[in-house]
């Protein structure tokens, strides 16, 4: 069964936490802290494979992990990292997050790897938060939680030049006549369901991948029928071929069906309009007397637009030499850059964004306080010995209003601060 989308949940692993202990040997009583560090969490990896080209795998399990971190050990031993999990995926998926629909990641052209999301950090062992002041702490940093996300793959065909038409104007039957493929071909009409793909043999070295995309209807563009489904595999193509049927053996009139078909593509992608377009009028070997006058009525009607036209017969052969070489030629002066889809999704930016938090005063205990999911997963990213990560650290309680918070409630300089179990003093330079 042919997959062309398929929506899935993936996480990164956690990072294991840091580890509280002392060293503990005969002769030495009173040994420091010895606790290590966490193991990072393995990543969710996405890789192509040229062997695959449907993203039926993804049809039947929905959730994909990569391994945690280990906890750190005593005397110093770092936890084992997580192993990262490889997700395979034909040549041409796009990851998407799924309720915004931003792009993630194009696995296409040169990128057959990414890391779509990394795992989390492990923590830090006690032994990090010594100081002359406290040569015991009691304290390690938990490891940073990983970043689960449902995502949308679309598999978006990769071809030179698309066909686009009604049903059963011809397309299936000239990509089986000028290529490789094999799409099944019948009178009915319904559309094709899956795009085919067929590489196009024009002479020595001289060839171009061309897509039959499965034949549109009006509101495709609004999702009617499976639009959605075959207009996403137009976006790639660099050259766009309208099929008409010239001899309206189906009561259908060419023109109409040319900026019917336009319109569709226009709705769902404005830059789809803008691509080349050739237009191939088939069926000339069964069109009556009027035939050559037809021809000639489609030609008067684009003759103000840069679009080449081919009379052709998709069932004989007639007039499909000239027009794959006319194609090839077109291909050979556009820029064949392959369409790659920009990221417009970065996971790690929203790690934060929905975990609550609280913060106010402890009158008992004469401590202002800062808790919850967010700030946990703050402190476990932030290594707070650092000036770097304490500036972080205050940007962060600056830009979350959570400075704003604790002054409403009284803060003032030289006032303790307690965030999940670390405790600071306050400085008005925060």
């Amino acid at each position: 069964m042919f997959a062309d989308r398929a929506k899935i949940i993936i996480k990164s692993g956690d990072g294991g936490d840091g580890h509280v202990s002392f060293r503990r040997e005969k002769y030495v009583p009173n040994g420091g802290p010895d606790g290590g560090d966490g193991g990072d969490g393995g990543d969710v990896v996405f890789v192509t494979d040229e062997g695959l080209n449907t993203l039926t795998d993804y049809r039947h399990r929905r959730k994909f992990a990569a391994e945690n971190g280990k906890e750190g050990e005593k005397q110093n031993r770092h936890g084992k990292s997580g192993a990262d999990i490889v997700l395979k995926v034909p040549p041409g998926t796009v990851i998407k997050e799924a309720s915004s629909g931003q792009v993630i990641a194009d696995l296409s052209g040169d990128n057959n790897r990414q890391v779509v999301l990394e795992g989390g950090k492990g923590g830090l062992g006690n032994q990090h938060f010594a100081t002359s002041r406290m040569q015991a702490p009691r304290y390690a940093k938990p490891g940073t939680p990983g970043i689960e996300l449902e995502v949308q793959l679309e598999l978006k065909v990769i071809a030179d030049v698309g066909l686009v038409g009604y049903p059963n104007v011809g397309k299936s039957t000239l990509l089986s006549n000028v290529s490789n493929a094999n799409p099944k071909i019948a009178n009915y009409h319904f559309t094709t369901l899956d795009p085919n793909l067929g590489v196009v043999e024009v002479g020595e070295g001289q060839s171009f991948v061309m897509a039959d995309i499965p034949g549109l209807i009006e509101g495709a563009s609004e999702g009617v029928g499976l639009g959605f489904d075959f207009l996403r595999h137009i976006e790639r193509t660099r050259l766009i071929i309208h099929i008409l049927d010239a001899s309206g053996s189906e009561g259908r009139d060419p023109i109409e069906d040319f900026y019917s078909i336009n319109h569709e593509l226009e709705s769902y992608n404005s830059d789809m309009v803008n691509k080349p377009q050739v237009i191939i009028a088939n069926k000339i070997d069964i069109i009556d007397d009027h035939g050559e006058e037809i021809v000639e009525k489609l030609k008067k009607e684009f003759s103000d637009r840069d679009v080449s036209i081919f009379p052709i017969s998709a069932a004989t052969g007639e007039g499909i030499r000239d027009m794959l070489f006319g194609v090839y030629n077109l291909l050979q002066k556009m820029d064949n850059t392959p369409v790659i889809f920009e990221q417009e999704y970065f996971p790690e930016d929203h790690v934060f964004e929905d975990d609550p938090f609280t913060a106010g005063y402890n009158k008992d205990e004469d401590v202002y306080f800062v808790e919850g999911p967010r700030i946990e997963k703050m402190l476990g990213y932030t290594h707070l010995e650092s000036e770097k990560g304490f500036l972080f650290f205050q940007r962060f309680m600056r830009e979350n209003g959570i400075l704003d918070i604790l002054m409403k409630e009284g803060l003032e300089e030289g006032d303790i601060v307690r965030v999940c179990g670390l405790e600071f003093e306050y400085l008005d330079d925060m």
